[in-house]
């Protein structure tokens, strides 16, 4: 009987034991996510709702400090240097960013092949030769499409008219 009883209270003990160590990591993710964190793009939009497509509510610059108080996904929730809202956690660096020459802090910067890489995108150097290796390739349309740029409240516009909610952008 005394047996039985150890048995039943064993798994009893190793629930209550990780139900700690659950909240503990829930605890530390949570605390992770806020603190002082640096723009560290040039301009970046910040946003009603954690979605690319989301109504622009202001803008933040390269350098500017902000309290990040919750992240959902790729978003961060920030307020500081005159905004309040959503944006992309991509753009935000843990170090200070100081704008000033001279200073002890260190200056963050992606270069140019970074930025390409992270966005999966070409730079100038990499369309060059891409452009290069494909001489028989127009790129007429592909310049001007780059070249277009849709108003945010236009694009609110169409997304109501068209009926489309979207979701939480940048989720997978």
């Amino acid at each position: 009987m005394l047996q039985s009883k150890q048995v039943a209270a064993a798994p009893a003990g190793l629930l209550t034991a990780a139900m700690i160590m659950a909240m503990l990591t829930v605890s530390s993710v949570l605390t992770a996510s806020a603190g002082t964190m640096s723009v560290q793009v040039k301009d970046v939009p910040v946003r009603a709702t954690p979605s690319f497509v989301g109504k622009v509510t202001g803008t933040l610059a390269y350098g500017d400090q902000v309290e990040v108080q919750q992240t959902q996904g790729a978003w961060s929730k920030v307020v500081g240097a005159g905004a309040s809202g959503w944006m992309h956690t991509s753009a935000l660096s843990a170090k200070k960013i100081v704008l000033a020459a001279g200073q002890e802090h260190a200056k963050v910067a992606a270069s140019g092949d970074e930025l390409a890489l992270a966005g999966k995108g070409f730079n100038s150097d990499v369309e060059a030769q891409f452009k290069a290796g494909h001489k028989d390739i127009d790129f007429t349309w592909i310049n001007r499409m780059e070249k277009i740029k849709i108003p945010s409240a236009e694009m609110q516009g169409f997304l109501k008219n068209g009926g489309v909610t979207p979701g939480e952008g940048g989720a997978k």
